[in-house]
């Protein structure tokens, strides 16, 4: 095993990486896709050194003493790592954070990403992609496969994509989500306290149902049905061929589902080519 105590800025390079695993206290990682050969960019580095091992394929990066650093961060917040890690696009990523944020780019693999209080930042990654937070922000966009998304407090905000299943839990945060429904494709969202606003394509096929125990309900598809009851509100209904499915359930939430136009058809006229 190949194993670094880093105290500096500096890059290091590696033969091939089948596997990520990243651990930091506070400041930020970016992992991204590469054709080219994987490497760690160590840009920031305050406070406790950061170790990094390379074993058989499995690249591990964390903080030295992690447990002693977590108590350190909490004393005096000066234990903080500025970090980029380049892996191919096939490469599982699993990234463990307290208050560190992290943007993941172009991978298609599995991605897990667990944080207390950091954002992150998701743009083009498919596979199957699990995020759990408690109040840092989850952005993604043009995501693919099968998607998890976990917080107590974060807002989620999902533009683009056409995953096979979203799931999202959130206590208090919103979720905003803005997707193509592909045919048995899902979305099933669970709030507390938060609004919920999803967009589809106006002629996608699911089945809905959309209910809340305090919140309004709206939506712009015209052929669903609404239930007012004393103690909830609901909304359900077949859109198009049904193929798909559209769940949300809240307790005190908003809900809100609107139809996307389909995208114009350019039409070109004869002898205008270019």
């Amino acid at each position: 095993m190949s194993r670094w105590t880093i105290d500096e800025p500096t890059t290091l390079d590696f033969d091939g990486v089948v596997a990520l695993r990243a651990t930091l206290i506070a400041g930020s990682v970016s992992v991204l896709a590469t054709d080219e050969r994987p490497s760690v960019q160590i840009h920031d580095l305050e406070g406790a050194p950061l170790v990094v091992s390379h074993e058989a394929g499995m690249l591990q990066v964390s903080h030295e003493k992690l447990w002693e650093g977590v108590l350190s961060w909490l004393r005096t917040q000066k234990v903080r790592a500025a970090i980029t890690v380049t892996v191919p696009r096939d490469c599982p990523v699993t990234l463990n954070l307290v208050s560190a944020d992290a943007v993941v780019t172009g991978l298609a693999a599995r991605t897990s990403v667990k944080t207390a209080a950091g954002d992150v930042t998701l743009d083009g990654v498919t596979g199957s992609i699990d995020v759990n937070t408690v109040a840092g922000a989850i952005e993604a966009q043009g995501l693919d496969g099968r998607v998890s998304f976990t917080s107590v407090s974060g807002d989620l905000a999902l533009a683009g994509g056409a995953v096979d299943r979203l799931t999202a839990r959130s206590g208090s945060g919103r979720v905003a989500a803005d997707i193509d429904l592909v045919k048995g494709a899902s979305i099933d969202v669970t709030t507390v306290a938060g609004e919920v606003t999803l967009r589809i394509p106006e002629g996608a096929g699911a089945k809905v149902a959309l209910n809340s125990a305090a919140g309004q309900i709206e939506t712009s598809f015209a052929g669903l049905d609404r239930q007012d009851r004393p103690v909830s509100r609901g909304v359900t209904g077949v859109l198009g061929d049904g193929g798909g499915r559209v769940t949300v359930n809240t307790v005190a939430g908003g809900v809100t589902l609107l139809g996307r136009p389909a995208d114009p058809v350019e039409i070109t006229t004869p002898g205008t080519e270019k």
